[in-house]
């Protein structure tokens, strides 16, 4: 499993409760895009859109930006920040349906990699950190990066 882009905000500013697995439909070229590693998650977010045909939602990544591959054909109407259908079972969809009447729930991707040939993304249910909470996770991190520091002081002495 080789992670291709990795949403590390997503943690910091999101308590994240769940997690999900999903597959995405894109384009070929930009299937050669990612896996160079030319993709970012910054900004970007999870959506449920009801379609009028049908009973259930469909998943989709929005502002997800993957740039057109530089060696592909030009292409006119190209939009690197299209949103892209995520593939999912119709009961994960059903649960997914059921989180988000929770107040205050987002989903939030996390990461995007290959899992045998295939690209899929991890994307994540959870709820904004106020700033009091980001500031007790970089005093935490402190404190542990000053413990690790004093251990290899002693231990090498």
């Amino acid at each position: 499993m080789k992670i291709l882009a990795d949403n590390k905000r997503a943690k910091f500013d999101y308590e994240i409760f769940e997690t999900y697995e999903a597959g995405i439909v894109l384009f070929g070229h930009e299937v050669k895009s990612i896996k160079t590693g030319h993709v970012s998650l910054k900004g970007s977010y999870v959506v449920l859109k009801n379609v009028p045909d049908k009973n259930i939602p469909e998943v989709y990544l929005i502002n997800a930006h993957v740039p057109k591959y530089k060696h592909a054909a030009q292409m006119k109407d190209y939009d690197p920040e299209r949103p892209r259908k995520l593939l999912l079972k119709k009961n994960e969809i059903e649960h997914l349906v059921g989180k988000k009447r929770e107040k205050g729930l987002t989903f939030v991707p996390i990461k995007m990699y290959t899992k045998h040939s295939l690209i899929k993304v991890e994307f994540g249910l959870g709820r904004g950190k106020k700033k009091i909470d980001k500031r007790e996770v970089i005093k935490k991190r402190e404190i542990e990066r000053k413990i690790r520091t004093l251990t290899k002081r002693r231990s090498s002495l």
